[in-house]
Parts: structure tokens; sequence; C-alpha cells
């Protein structure tokens, strides 16, 4: 948003603390706040209830909804609104402008009970009068699938003290939102931010039973984490772990999940969790995908390389000996929350690899993505777990993030299923699929990635796309975060074969994606085979 914008708007029941709470999160943003009704009652210069009184509720709404336009148009810190504001028809077109300019906009939702306690303890609202209980409930009915629809983060507060629900408010308003739709998907948000797990219960909804969270060993303590949270929102949870990295994502790790999801009873009414890797992922959304033709999936990648690349755009799949996802579907999560805080937990070698994939969105369409990279190459490079949270690296990685998912929604929402523009996003994969393959995936994916942004970069300059500069560029700019940018293989005529597999690959002719020119991708139809040799040659150590 710029800076004539709030930073976020809160929404919610009478009751539900949007004042009290909005003021403390505020406090801790360092950012200035206005409740809206207390700026209806400075403009009227008289309470609400004696502005119903006299003027009665049309006149009131007509007031209110003039002046949060006016705040939406010119005010940048914390709003928080009246709780029958988005109902009036002006409010509610406003509030749709500003979340569809960038806008967050916020449903605060507390206990039911809770905030019927408070909304009494307060008085003196007009919407209230009679019988409070019955009418807030009466309120809530009406309100609650408006108040849903409109908003693009929801904020529960069940249980939570004025200043833990502060906390979780200030948590969902650093978060950032990329919005994934297209006309043959179902829309779905990827959430990045600290702590964005908490909305895990809220994104798989109340008609899931029973939860698969399918994870790996080694991300133990953040699956301890959302099995804590999902059983605390009364949903049954299977454990089920699979081996790390490539090793889980093959067909009898998938067979025996589907034969545990049999024993236990899964219906289609239930659900599946993947969180970890991007391995891992890309095998707990194979399963969602197939078992009874599709159950709810919510994604939480733990690693960078799977916030930029595997949470996004409902490619999974499983690897055969014949290649890397060749077998596989196209099915979109019920939503992705990237939760900063797990990659607290990476290891360098693990976080640097992520940047691959980052640094190729940069290559076919976002310069943006090229300069962060460029400006903090040392210091992603030098990546330490456990001094990330809160240190200026942290703004840096969420913003490379977002950028990245933005690029691959972009391609995804024009092209689910990979007919053509949404080629372009397998940049540098046609021969990093060859070598995770020939070296048994010991190999981790970001950096095969990097190796082949390298190659396909060469091919391009031997075909005249690129100049020197930019095909050196690859080199450099890789190189300055940590990435490889040669590999070796003695049997050119093994590599050559796998290349072949490649799913862009049209019958017997090869087909590449090149740049002509930074930012500016296109296929490469069957090119001359002494080019496609040489610039092999060139990426040897």
């Amino acid at each position: 948003m710029s800076a004539h914008h709030p930073l976020a708007v809160i929404i919610g029941m009478p009751g539900a603390g949007k004042t009290r709470v909005g003021h403390q999160a505020a406090s801790m943003l360092g950012v200035a706040f206005i409740d809206a009704d207390q700026r209806v009652e400075d403009e009227a210069r008289m309470g609400i209830p004696q502005y119903f009184e006299r003027y009665g509720e049309k006149a009131f709404r007509d007031l209110e909804s003039s002046l949060i336009r006016e705040l939406l148009d010119g005010y940048d810190g914390l709003l928080s609104l009246g709780g029958g504001a988005p109902m009036t028809p002006a409010t509610r077109q406003a509030l749709v402008d500003y979340v569809r300019g960038g806008g967050r906009l916020i449903y605060l939702q507390a206990d039911s009970k809770e905030a019927m306690e408070r909304a009494r303890r307060g008085g003196n609202r007009p919407m209230l009068k009679g019988d409070p209980d019955a009418r807030w409930k009466q309120l809530f009915e009406e309100r609650d699938p408006v108040f849903s629809e409109l908003a693009n983060i929801h904020v529960r507060t069940h249980g939570s003290t004025p200043q833990m629900a502060a906390r979780k408010l200030t948590e969902a308003i650093m978060q950032r939102t990329i919005h994934v739709t297209g006309s043959s998907i179902e829309p779905y948000d990827v959430r990045v931010g600290e702590s964005v797990m908490q909305q895990l219960p809220e994104i798989l909804g109340e008609r899931p039973t029973k939860i698969a969270l399918i994870h790996t060993q080694p991300v133990q303590r953040h699956s301890d984490h959302a099995r804590a949270l999902l059983r605390r929102a009364g949903y049954s949870v299977s454990d089920v772990v699979i081996p790390d990295a490539e090793a889980g994502k093959t067909n009898p790790v998938a067979n025996d999940i589907w034969e545990r999801l049999g024993n236990e009873g899964f219906t289609r009414s239930d659900a599946v969790v993947g969180l970890g890797g991007g391995a891992a992922t890309d095998l707990a959304g194979f399963v969602a995908a197939t078992w009874m033709r599709g159950i709810r999936y919510v994604n939480c990648p733990t690693s960078l390389l799977a916030m930029v690349d595997a949470s996004t755009g409902g490619k999974t799949g499983i690897n055969t000996p014949q290649g890397k996802n060749l077998v596989g579907s196209f099915y979109t999560p019920a939503g992705v929350l990237a939760d900063l805080k797990t990659l607290a937990t990476l290891p360098n070698d693990i976080f640097t690899e992520g940047l691959g994939e980052v640094a190729k969105s940069g290559l076919i369409m976002d310069e943006g993505i090229l300069d962060l990279l460029e400006d903090h190459g040392e210091e992603l490079r030098a990546f330490d777990g456990a001094q990330f949270l809160g240190s200026p690296l942290e703004g840096v990685v969420s913003e490379l993030i977002e950028r990245t998912v933005r690029v691959k929604a972009y391609h995804v929402s024009s092209d689910l299923k990979e007919a053509g523009l949404r080629e372009f996003l397998n940049y540098g994969h046609t021969l990093a699929h060859a070598i995770e393959t020939l070296e048994h995936f010991r190999w981790r994916h970001g950096n095969a990635v990097a190796v082949g942004c390298v190659y396909a970069a060469e091919l391009a300059g031997l075909l005249g796309y690129l100049d020197k500069d930019e095909v050196d560029y690859h080199r450099s700019l890789l190189g300055s975060l940590g990435l490889p940018t040669f590999w070796h293989h003695e049997d050119w005529d093994e590599v050559l074969a796998l290349m072949h597999r490649d799913k862009k690959a049209r019958g017997n002719h090869l087909r590449f994606v090149i740049l002509d020119g930074i930012g500016h991708p296109i296929h490469l139809e069957d090119p001359p085979q002494d080019a496609v040799h040489e610039a092999f040659v060139r990426i040897q150590q």
C-alpha cells in the first residue's frame, strides 16, 4: 500500500476488542491508531447512541461511510471500524477496493461468549437494544458471512489476553499475502510471515475431522507445533513421517500412506497437511490429489526452496527411476503458510540452495529480485538461522519470497497445466533434472537449477540470444550467492537422453526455455545438436 492508505483495517463483531487490541497493536508497530466510531462522535459532536436516537441509523451509516472512505484514502496508520460499518454498501465497496489495492483487511474473531460479555459490559450500543445476547447472535448470523468474504486476513483471539491478541494482530499485519487465482483453479492465498502457521485451523475450516499431517523427521519441531495447533482446534491428527528429501517422493511411500488413510477411514471430508521441504510437500499434495480423487490440502513449507517453488502452483508428484516428477497431478491447495520462523532452524547450505529458484524468477521476469540479490548477496550467502529473526535480513528474505511467489502466481494463473507460459518457470530445469537424476538426488534442487540456468545462458549465448555480459552475469550472480555454476559428468549421451525425457520435450525433439535478454524468456525448439553439446562443455568443471 502507498503512504496514503491504512497499514491495516480491523473489522469484527461488537465486543471483539477491535479498539483495545488495535490500539495496543498500533503501539507495538509504532504507528498511529484511529477508531472510526470515535471519529464519528468527534464529527457529530455527540455520542453514537444520541446520534442514533436523534437522526436514525441511516443518517449514522451515511456519516460513518463518508468518514471511513476519507480515512481509506488519506490515513496511513491502523484503523478499526464499528461493528456494522462493512454492512453499508458504499463502505463495503470501499473496503473491496482497498483490498484489491493490496490492503490488509483483518477480521478480528473473538470467542462469541467473550465478545457478548464485553459487549454487555460496554453498554450504550444502539444495535444491541433489548436482549443484547440474542441481538448479538442475530447480528453475527447476518454479518459473519460478509466479514469472512471481505477480509483477506483472519485473526482468532479465542482465550487470548489483550496483549496476546495484539501480538497476533501485529504478526498478521506484518505478513505478506499473495492471492493466487485463475480461470481454471480455485483461488487461494500464500501467506508469508512470522507465526502464520497459527492460521492453519482457519484455512482448514470446520468441515474436516481427520487430518493427515505428513512431514519428515528433521522438521519434527515444526510438526509438533502444527499438531498441537490442530488438536487444540478439535481435529483428530494422524502423524505421518516420511523419509527426508527425494527419498520420500516415491511410489512405495505414497502407497504406504494410501494404505494408512484407508485403514484409518479417511473420507472426502477429511484433509492433508504437508509440512517440510519441497519434496515432502510435493508428496503430500500428490496424496491429497489422488485420495478419493482429491481431498482438502494445506501446504506448510519450511525451507526457502519450498516456500518459493513447491508452495505455489499446484504441481504435485513423485519420482520414478526414469526421472524426476514424471508421475504427478495439478492440484491446488486450500492455502499456503510460509512461516518465517521455520527458516531460523535451517542450516546455511539448505537456505542458500533456495536462492537458486529465487534467482531464476528474477532472471525470467522480476529484475527487482535481481537488485535485492545483488545488494544483499553477502548477507544471504552468510545466512545464520540463529541470528535471522528480527534482523534486517528477515525483511529482505520476506520480500524475496513474496516477489518470487508473485512471479510464479503470474505464470500459474495463466497456465495451470503447463501448456505454454508456465513452462517459463522451468528455466534451467531441463539440465537440472538430469543432474539430480544422475547424481542420485544427492544434489539439491536449487543447486542443480543454478547450474541449469548457466547452461541455458550458455546455449542462448551460442545461438545469439544473449551477449557475453549477460551470460557472465548468470555466473557472477549465482556464484555470489554461494551457488554452484559448474557440473562435471563424463557421459554426454546419458545427459542428453535424460533431457529428451524432460516434460517440455515434444516427441523426440528437445525443447528448452532460454532468455532473449534478461527478463524475456522464450521457448527454443529443437536447437542444433552442436550448440546443445558445446553449452554442456562450457559448464564442465
